[in-house]
């Protein structure tokens, strides 16, 4: 069920891509970029669980993904938080 979420999360992203705004185009990029690692996570995970094989690997590239997300999010949320001179 989660991971139907994730895929209907991504309609919502796309259609945000499509705006004039330079600045919303890249906070929809890094929303993109969230939801396609969070995608790999639960879907590695889903596929380890259900199939015989191991698919371990799929959720593990989801972490860099996500990681690289949260610290951009975070270095864009410091900034804006910057008193302007």
């Amino acid at each position: 069920m989660l991971f139907l979420w994730q895929v209907l999360s991504l309609f919502p992203v796309i259609r945000r891509l499509r705006e004039a705004n330079l600045a919303l185009r890249f906070e929809a990029r890094l929303d993109l970029v969230e939801v396609v690692g969070s995608l790999l996570l639960f879907g590695g995970s889903l596929m380890s669980l259900m199939a015989a094989e191991s698919w371990v690997w799929l959720g593990l590239a989801g972490f860099p993904l996500l990681t690289a997300v949260y610290v951009m999010k975070g270095v864009h949320w410091l900034r804006a938080r910057r008193p302007r001179a």
